[in-house]
C-alpha cells in the first residue's frame, strides 16, 4: 500500500510539473503572437535604425530655384492629399526613361549636374574629386530610408551604395499624369530637388517604382515626411493618385496630423 501511495504522489508531482511547463510554453507563444500582430510583422527596420525624420530640399549656397512647377502651398499634408485627384493607373507599356529628358541634367544651371547637387546637399563631410567643385568623391550621412549611417565613396564598385531616389518614381508618375506634361516639365520633374533624396542603394532598388501602397521606408521615423513629400510633388506637377495609394497615405498621415507639406523657394 505504501509503495502504491508513493508512486501515486510521484505521478501527481510529474503531472503538475508537466502542466507548469505547458503553461509557460503557452504564455510564451501568446506573447510572441501578440508582438507579431502588434509590432513584429510591420517592423522592417533594424533595432538600431532610428533615423532622421526629415530630409533637406534646397540649399541656396549652390542650388538655384527651378521655375515652372506649381508652387507647393504650405499647409497640412492631409489637406493637400484630399485635393489630389483619384484615378486608376494609365498604361505603362509606352513608358521610356528618355521621356523625362537627360538623366541628371544641370537643370538649375549652376554648373553642376543634379546627382552631384543632391549628394552635396544630403551628405556630410563632403569631399570633391581633385580639380572639381562639383563632382562629389565621398561623404557620409544618416540615411533616411533605413536609419543607418552610410558612407559614400565614388568608384566603379562603390558608387551604387548611395543612389539618388525619385521620391515619386518616374514610372509611377508616367502612369498618373506625367504623360500630359511637356518634355520640359518632365525633365524638371526628374531633376527637381523636391523629388530627390540620397538613399541607401539596396533600399532604393527594393522600392523600384512603388508608390505608398506598395513601399514605405523601413525607418518609420521618416514615413510622415516621405508621404508628405510625395503629396507635395504630386500637387506641384498636377499628378493623380490611386485609391489604394491614398488609403496608404492617409494611414501614415493619421499618425502625424500636423505634418506639413514640403516646400522650398522656387
Amino acid at each position: 500500500m505504501s509503495t502504491t501511495w508513493s508512486a501515486y504522489k510521484r505521478a501527481r508531482r510529474r503531472s503538475r510539473q508537466a502542466w507548469a511547463i505547458l503553461g509557460l510554453a503557452a504564455a510564451t507563444i501568446v506573447a510572441g503572437l501578440s508582438w507579431f500582430f502588434t509590432t513584429g510583422q510591420f517592423s522592417t527596420a533594424e533595432p538600431w535604425a532610428v533615423g532622421p525624420s526629415e530630409a533637406p530640399v534646397y540649399n541656396p549656397g549652390w542650388m538655384k530655384p527651378l521655375r515652372g512647377a506649381a508652387p507647393v502651398t504650405p499647409e497640412r499634408a492631409s489637406d493637400a492629399l484630399e485635393r489630389l485627384p483619384v484615378k486608376g493607373r494609365a498604361a505603362k507599356t509606352d513608358y521610356d526613361r528618355a521621356a523625362f529628358g537627360q538623366a541628371w541634367a544641370d537643370a538649375d544651371r549652376n554648373g553642376c549636374d543634379t546627382r552631384n547637387d543632391i549628394l552635396r546637399r544630403d551628405l556630410s563631410g563632403v569631399e570633391f574629386t581633385e580639380g572639381s567643385l562639383c563632382k562629389v568623391a565621398g561623404g557620409s550621412f544618416h540615411e533616411p530610408y533605413t536609419g543607418a549611417q552610410v558612407t559614400f565613396q565614388r568608384g566603379q564598385d562603390t558608387s551604387a551604395a548611395v543612389q539618388i531616389d525619385h521620391v515619386v518614381a518616374l514610372a509611377d508618375a508616367w502612369q498618373k499624369g506625367a504623360q500630359q506634361l511637356t518634355v520640359q516639365q518632365r525633365q524638371m520633374f526628374a531633376n527637381d530637388p523636391l523629388n530627390l533624396i540620397a538613399a541607401d542603394g539596396p533600399a532604393n532598388v527594393k522600392k523600384g517604382a512603388g508608390d505608398a501602397a506598395t513601399w514605405l521606408p523601413a525607418n518609420k521615423n521618416f514615413r510622415c515626411h516621405y508621404v508628405a513629400r510625395q503629396v507635395s510633388v504630386k500637387a506641384a506637377y498636377q499628378l493623380w493618385i490611386t485609391q489604394a495609394e491614398k488609403d496608404a497615405m492617409k494611414r501614415v498621415l493619421s499618425s502625424c496630423p500636423d505634418q506639413q507639406t514640403i516646400y522650398s523657394a522656387r
